[in-house]
């Protein structure tokens, strides 16, 4: 025979009522935060998983944010080098009304207050700012505009070459930034005359016909100045480069006043004052020149102003001045066109990978759904049956407390 003491029934009634009334609260907490796991005990191995599942979210939701400050970012470069070959395209359109013959000085006065105008819209693009206040084209001195004038008046480049990226998933970075020097300074300029020494003598006709033979007459050296000689009274010339370390005069010689074409450039040399019999007139010709579109724009402007077309010296160099202009113009559109190409393939890889991050998010967040989120039927079902068990064990336990040898004496 067994003997149960009352303490030992009370004990045991009031352990099964706390454990049911547990069971009770944690399935009321489960339907209030509808998580099925609110705590490690809940179920170990679902808590590690979830909490694995809940880092590889932050993790995407980092990265979809850096994906969408590179996106900003790079439509906001993209949207300023279009309004840039506007401007360019504009100022090309002027350059090519500058070149009429017809052209009084007043004409030509106004066409230079509108490149002004256009110049100075082009510099305000160039010192682009962010949403932080950051210059976007100063690579990494953000804190410092692109360009600002120097002493003499001209706009020079401030910032530095650097050029930032951001990682927008493991392992996958894009640049978000470009130097304003790649953009609009380090710009190949057309073939120009760079000096002189001939008071009266100036070369015409200036044009680069085939630039493979310019490449090869250097080969393998560095393209250098071509600098071209009146070599004697007679008007034969001499044609050198690379500091007169390259000998390039044709056999026979050209002469003054006649066409000729040197490693694939065509130019000719006019009305020249001869010093016989050694040496006398060179002019200096730059071939692997590089000037900024601000640089091609203000010297149009220098040129409208004081190039005056009373001789015909000033005539040609006038002529030079709106083909040199043109090209160089060209040559900056095609520097920003292929910049805008590049930013569309930075575009491109950035919004695959977002499209990426968001199904990594929406399969990670399936999955933490499956272990961590409530079902609400079985949930409210639990918690009815566990009411009714504690219902009926407290029940129980108020009759069996009552119970006593005393009562049956």
């Amino acid at each position: 025979m067994i003997r149960i003491s009352s303490q030992q029934i009370f004990s045991g009634g009031i352990n099964r009522l706390q454990g049911i009334n547990s069971n009770l609260v944690d399935t009321q907490q489960q339907i209030s935060t509808g998580k099925k796991v609110n705590k490690p005990s809940d179920d170990p191995v679902a808590a590690a998983r979830i909490l694995k599942l809940d880092q590889s979210l932050q993790r995407i939701e980092t990265y979809g944010r850096n994906a969408s400050l590179a996106e900003n970012r790079l439509k906001q470069e993209e949207s300023t080098l279009a309004g840039a070959v506007d401007i360019i395209q504009r100022v090309r359109e002027l350059t090519v009304q500058a070149g009429n013959g017809s052209l009084s000085a007043n004409d030509r006065q106004s066409i230079s207050a509108e490149l002004k105008e256009r110049l100075g819209q082009l510099a305000n693009l160039a010192n682009t700012q962010d949403a932080s206040g950051e210059y976007i084209f100063s690579g990494f001195q953000g804190s410092t505009p692109a360009f600002a004038k120097d002493g003499a008046g001209n706009y020079v480049y401030q910032g530095d070459e650097g050029q930032r990226v951001l990682e927008i998933d493991d392992g996958v970075t894009v640049p978000i930034s470009d130097h304003g020097k790649g953009i609009f300074v380090d710009i190949a300029k057309a073939l120009s005359v760079k000096s002189s020494s001939s008071a009266d003598g100036y070369v015409s006709g200036l044009e680069l016909i085939a630039p493979t033979d310019l490449s090869n007459a250097f080969s393998p050296g560095v393209p250098d100045d071509l600098t071209i000689t009146v070599a004697n009274a007679a008007g034969e010339l001499s044609i050198t480069a690379n500091g007169g370390a390259l000998d390039l005069t044709p056999a026979p010689p050209p002469v003054v006043g006649e066409e000729f074409v040197v490693a694939g450039v065509k130019l000719t040399v006019n009305d020249a004052v001869f010093t016989p019999p050694g040496p006398g007139d060179s002019f200096t010709v730059g071939v692997s020149e590089k000037q900024s579109i601000f640089g091609t724009i203000e010297t149009m402007i220098d040129g409208l102003e004081s190039i005056s077309k009373t001789s015909p010296k000033s005539t040609a160099e006038y002529d030079a001045l709106i083909a040199e202009t043109l090209a160089n113009l060209d040559n900056a559109q095609e520097s920003i066109i292929l910049k805008q190409t590049e930013l569309g393939g930075r575009l491109n890889a950035v919004e695959s990978t977002t499209a990426f991050l968001e199904d990594s998010g929406l399969y990670t967040k399936e999955i933490r759904s499956q272990l961590q989120d409530v079902d609400y039927a079985e949930a409210i079902s639990n918690l009815t049956f566990q009411s009714f068990v504690l219902q009926a064990a407290q029940q129980s336990f108020a009759r069996v407390s009552q119970l006593s040898l005393f009562d049956r004496l």
